[in-house]
């Protein structure tokens, strides 16, 4: 474990790839860890959902920024829930950008939540030094603004709550689109099926396995 504490824990997953986990405290599922990722490569980082509170998300910079004295880049919110966007005051307040799909930025929006600063539409690269991390809307799922981010040279893939961890149930349903669910994961593996780490929202890392584990969930 490179950290752990009540709020946080972060683990190394490959050379260049780090998940963080948060806990979100919820009425239905009680609490709930939440899973993130961060880039760290070449002296520069970036985050892929922020903790759930401003507690762990203080924790997550002052690790990144003090421990591993990485540059942070910027921060990707991959939908609108509170679990990808609920540290976002944090990043702000460091001047550290945010971004996410415009439909993420127009959901957060109508439901008060802290709203990311950069748009766009279908597809977003930043290179993390000399590499680069995919942002990319393929379809709706959990939320119908659900994105995943792709880490190509290290083939490693968060797919944030659209994917589902082996054996999960279906989980918080209230904003799905259950009927496309199963197609846009399958497009998910059409495009990056030669992934070999596998990221979901919440339980445990896997690889291409959960994919089809999706997919078989929502047929």
């Amino acid at each position: 474990m490179s950290y752990d504490s009540s709020h946080l824990k972060i683990k190394q997953l490959t050379k260049s790839t780090y998940l963080h986990t948060s806990y979100l405290a919820t009425k239905s599922f009680g609490k709930v860890p939440c899973n993130g990722m961060v880039v760290l490569n070449d002296g520069e980082a970036l985050v892929i959902d922020t903790p759930v509170d401003s507690i762990a998300s203080v924790e997550l910079l002052q690790w990144i920024q003090g421990n591993r004295k990485a540059k942070l880049k910027g921060v990707i919110a991959t939908h609108f829930h509170v679990d990808c966007l609920g540290g976002l005051d944090v990043f702000h307040q460091r001047e550290i950008p945010s971004y996410a799909t415009n439909q993420t930025i127009a959901l957060a929006k109508e439901r008060n939540e802290i709203i990311p600063q950069n748009g766009f539409d279908q597809q977003l690269e930043i290179n993390v030094g000399n590499k680069k991390v995919i942002n990319e809307f393929i379809g709706s799922g959990h939320t119908i603004d659900n994105i995943i981010s792709y880490f190509p040279s290290e083939k490693v893939l968060f797919g944030g709550c659209l994917i589902k961890t082996d054996g999960a149930g279906k989980g918080n349903l209230n904003d799905a689109d259950v009927a496309a669910w199963s197609s846009t994961v399958k497009q998910v593996k059409a495009k990056y099926g030669e992934a070999q780490v596998i990221i979901p929202g919440h339980g445990k890392i896997g690889d291409v396995q959960l994919l089809d584990y999706t997919i078989n969930l929502f047929e």
